[in-house]
This record gives C-alpha cells, structure tokens and sequence, in this order.
C-alpha cells in the first residue's frame, strides 16, 4: 500500500510537470531585469533600460531566457534575438546568434548563450573559462541552462553533464541521475529529480544548495545566491542570501513558473499575471500590471492584430483613449 501511495504521489508529479511545461520560458529574471512573454508574442520588460533596448520592437517570440545583462528571445522561426550590454564589453562578451537555426530552447549565460536544436546543442560567447566546450556532448541532450560561466546539459537519460568554471564545485553533476530538469545559476547547479525531490551542488556560503528536504517540487530555479522551486500545488519554496527579500515567496499561489535573478524572484501565475520580490533598485519587480503572459498562440497573435488593427487594446480588446501615448480605459496597456 505504502509503495503504491508513492508511486501515486510521483504519478501525479510528473502529470504537474507536464501541464506546466508550456510554461516554462514565458518569464526571466536578470541581474536588474525582469522579462515576460505576451501570449502574442511580443515581450515587455522592466529594469536597467540598457538591458532591454530594442525587446519591445521583438515579434513572434515563443521562449526568452535572462541572465546578468542579457536577454535572449526564441523565435518562432527557429532563430534566436538578443538584447544587452554586450556591445559595450568587448568582442570576448560578444554573442554571435545570427547563424543560429532551428532552434527549440535557449539559455543566456552572463558571458554566453547555449542554444539546442534537434540535431544538438551549440554555444556562442566568451571561451575563457570553457563553458562553451560543448563539442563532445555527444548524446542526446534533451535540455540545457547557461549559469554565469558554466553550461548545464540534461541528457535523455537523466544524466548531467557540464563545462566551464569548476571553481566552486558547479560542474560536479557526473554522479546524478533521475533528473528531469536542470538550472545553472551563479556558482550553483540544481538538479530536479523525477520524484519531485531535488539536487544540487557548488557554491553555497548563503545556503542554497539546502535542497535536500524539498518535496513535490515541479521546476525549479537557480539565481545568484538563492534556489527557488514551484511546488505541485502551485505555491513556492525558496532558500539561500534572502537580504533583499528574494525568498519570501511563502504566501505565493496558482503558480506555474519559477525565475530567479541576481537578487530578485519572479513568478507567473495561472491567470497571465505576474509577482515579483526581492531588490527592486532599477524597478526590476514592478510587474503588478502585467497581463496576458503566457506560451505564445498563432490564435492570440491573429487576435491581438485584429484589435490593433482597429485601434483596440491588443491584451483585451478594449477602446484606447489619449492623444499621442493611447491607454487602454480597461488594462492601461
């Protein structure tokens, strides 16, 4: 009985992690930044405006990923966009994603950004510290996350593999197994395991590697120093550096995605809206009037055309009053 009582409580993980996983890439969160994807396939931002420059003229967006100063978006077309500081760094930060094509997921790193096809996984960006040597990585890779500077690979056999700055242990990912789902942070992996526990390793001065005792858990996170989890039920878990408030996720409900940044944590809820806490110094959490974030629709997009096209809210349909910046009288969009 009891083994039957576990097989059912794991049955019902995985069914979770299943419906969410259309979630998964509709919100990031950077260093100062927070991005989320409109259900049309536009993509609106608040934070350090550098950092965002140019994400609001982007189109057909199916996925973003952000990471310290970057932005990356996934096009419906397979190809990639990129928005940041990149140009200010030097060439050794700079990422080239013209040639990227048929993409299916992507992941920005602080230096690099990592991006699977069908046919593999590829990287593009600064080479110092070997997180993008990724050549080898001849089994099937299923999924993949960039940290700060390193590369985390999930394998179609739950296995991990991993390259770039070792220094604190983040690469140490060859004994797991059962993993469903990974996260590269700053100096930290964390692993999600089939049974909804989780795994993680590397640097963990403010304690979030502490996952041992986490349950139930459908996604998980890793930000700078802290490690957030979405649980089955729809509420969050998070431990680790808590000083700007980043783990007080505790009175979280209906979530369906997770995004933790440097300092910040960001959540999607069921109904396309957004929470946010944590460090909000560039205003990187002033996401309470966001709406319609969600996986992208062909239908929303014909939708939010439509109603554009005759002068109406795109996110509700709504009149729009105002002489040069038009509001929504409904939204405020």
């Amino acid at each position: 009985m009891a083994m039957e009582t576990k097989e059912s409580a794991s049955g019902s993980i995985q069914k979770e992690r299943e419906r969410i996983a259309k979630f998964q890439g509709c919100i990031a969160a950077g260093c100062y930044h927070t991005v989320g994807l409109k259900t049309y396939g536009e993509v609106i931002g608040v934070g350090r405006g550098g950092v965002l420059y140019g994400v609001n003229s982007w189109r057909d967006i199916i996925a973003v990923s952000a990471q310290s100063d970057r932005t990356v978006g996934l096009k419906a077309d397979g190809t990639v966009v990129k928005a940041g500081y990149s140009e200010y760094l030097g060439d050794k930060f700079e990422c080239d994603v013209s040639r990227l094509r048929d993409i299916i997921l992507v992941s920005a790193g602080r230096c690099h950004i990592v991006a699977l096809a069908a046919d593999g996984v590829s990287a593009t960006g600064m080479l110092e510290f070997g997180q993008c040597n990724i050549g080898d990585w001849r089994d099937k890779i299923i999924s993949v996350s960039a940290g700060y500077l390193h590369t985390v690979g999930l394998k179609a056999d739950g296995t991990v593999v991993a390259a770039g700055k070792n220094e604190d242990g983040e690469c140490n990912v060859g004994n797991w197994w059962d993993i469903v789902s990974v996260s590269a942070g700053w100096s930290r992996t964390v692993g999600l395991k089939a049974d909804g526990t989780v795994v993680a390793v590397g640097c963990n001065r403010f304690g979030g590697c502490d996952v041992s005792n986490w349950r139930d858990i459908v996604s998980v996170s890793a930000g700078s120093d802290h490690t957030v989890g979405l649980k089955a039920d729809g509420t969050v878990v998070a431990i680790g550096y808590n000083k700007q408030g980043q783990c007080n996720v505790s009175g979280w409900r209906d979530i369906v995605s997770i995004s933790a940044g440097s300092s910040h944590t960001v959540g999607l809820k069921a109904d396309g809206t957004v929470v946010a806490v944590g460090d909000n110094e560039k205003g990187q959490c002033n996401v309470n009037n966001w709406k319609n974030i969600g996986p992208f629709s062909k239908e929303r997009l014909l939708e939010a055309t439509q109603w554009e096209s005759q002068g109406l809210c795109k996110d509700c349909g709504s009149q729009k009053s105002g002489f040069i910046f038009k509001k929504c009288k409904s939204c405020g969009e």
